[in-house]
Order: structure tokens, then sequence, then C-alpha cells
């Protein structure tokens, strides 16, 4: 049987303390380590998210200016619309207007009734007919118009819904 002395139990608990002080600071070390690989990729994913958030913002931007572009172009093109129908619209009430007046001229020199209902009934045909052609052409001068005013917008709702479908770079 072993008899514990008071230097064996000295040296017995000395190589404890030794072996618990190595396990301590093993512990520490590799604790310090998983700390420090752990701020590393940390951070990495920070730097990573920041600048993808960065890159999403700058998008953002470019989108946002591309898309009032494009509602400047769209306004432009129909300002334009707008003044080149309001155009004919005045030339054709001109042309009504000299018409009107070339028939009432035609009126007030008739020399029959007769005539004065042919003339009037010729004047109401014509001014209807004319203003059938002209309701339908400015009718497709105002549809032209439109399409091509909202081309611009329509162009940019398409890139903007492609921008945002897009996911996040990884």
């Amino acid at each position: 049987m072993n008899q514990f002395t008071p230097k064996s139990l000295e040296n017995v608990a000395a190589q404890a303390k030794e072996q618990y002080e190595g396990l301590v600071k093993a512990g520490q070390e590799q604790t310090v380590k998983q700390f420090e690989q752990t701020a590393t990729a940390a951070k990495e994913q920070f730097e990573k998210t920041a600048a993808q958030l960065l890159k999403s913002y700058e998008d953002l931007q470019a989108t946002g200016k591309a898309n009032v572009e494009a509602l400047i172009a769209s306004s432009t093109i129909a300002a334009k619309g707008a003044e080149d129908l309001g155009r004919e619209v005045v030339a054709y009430g001109q042309s009504a207007l000299d018409k009107s007046i070339t028939t009432g001229k035609a009126l007030l020199s008739a020399k029959t009734l007769q005539e004065v209902v042919e003339l009037q009934n010729d004047f109401l045909k014509s001014s209807f007919d004319a203003m059938l052609a002209e309701t339908s052409r400015l009718q497709e001068l105002t549809t032209k118009v439109t399409n091509e005013a909202l081309a611009p917008l329509n162009a940019r709702v398409t890139a903007t819904v492609e921008t945002f479908s897009k996911p996040i770079a990884a």
C-alpha cells in the first residue's frame, strides 16, 4: 500500500495545480482564438452587408433618377402632342367656320327656296361627314400621342420591376 507523505501530497498538489493551470491557459487561448475568429467573421459579414446596402442604395438612387427622366420625357411628349392636337382642332374649327361663311353667303344669294334647302342639306351633310372624319382622325392622333407619351414610363416600370426583382447578391 502506498502511504502518502506530506512531501508526496505536496508533489501531487503541485502537479494538479500545474495541470489545472495548463488547462485554464489552454481554455483561455482557445476562447481568445474563437473570439478572434468570430469577430473577424462578423466584421467581414458586416462589411459585405454594408457594401450590399450601399450598392442597393446606389441602384435605388439611379432608378429614381431614371424614373424622373422618363417622367420628364413622357410629359414633354404629352405636351407636344397636346399642342399638335390643339392646332388640329383650331385648324378644323377655322375650316368649318370658313365653310359656314361660304355657305351663308351662298344662302343669302339663293334665288329659290329649293336652292336654300339644297344648300342647307349639302352643308349639313358635308359638315357632319367632315366632323366624323375629323373626330376619327383626332382620336387616332390622341391614341398615338398617348402611346408615345406612355412609352418612356412603361420602359421604366419594366426596368424598375427587373431591378427590384433581383435578389441582393450574396
